[in-house]
C-alpha cells in the first residue's frame, strides 16, 4: 500500500537567468543541491502560509471543492469557442 509520505513529485521549473545564477551561488555556499534548495524554499513557503492562503496560488481555488464540476464548466466554455 502506498502512503501519503511515499508520493514524490518531479517537476520542471523555468527560472530567469539571474535567479539561476543566485541559486547556484547559494547552493555552492550552503553545499546543497538545487533540488534541496527548492525543497527548502517550498517548505518555508508552506510554513509561512496557512492552507487557506495557499488556495490563491493554485487553480483548485476556482473549483469550490468540486474539480469535476469545474472541469465540466471549462470544457463547455472551450467547446463554445470552437
Amino acid at each position: 500500500m502506498i502512503s501519503y509520505d511515499d508520493i514524490i513529485m518531479r517537476t520542471i521549473v523555468d527560472l530567469p537567468a539571474e535567479q539561476v545564477r543566485k541559486l547556484a551561488l547559494l547552493c555552492r555556499k550552503e553545499k546543497i543541491s538545487r533540488a534541496e534548495a527548492v525543497r527548502r524554499a517550498v517548505e518555508q513557503l508552506l510554513r509561512s502560509n496557512s492552507g487557506h492562503d495557499l488556495r490563491a496560488y493554485f487553480g483548485a481555488s476556482k473549483t469550490r471543492g468540486s474539480v469535476s464540476r469545474h472541469l465540466t464548466r471549462l470544457r463547455r466554455e472551450w467547446a463554445g469557442r470552437g
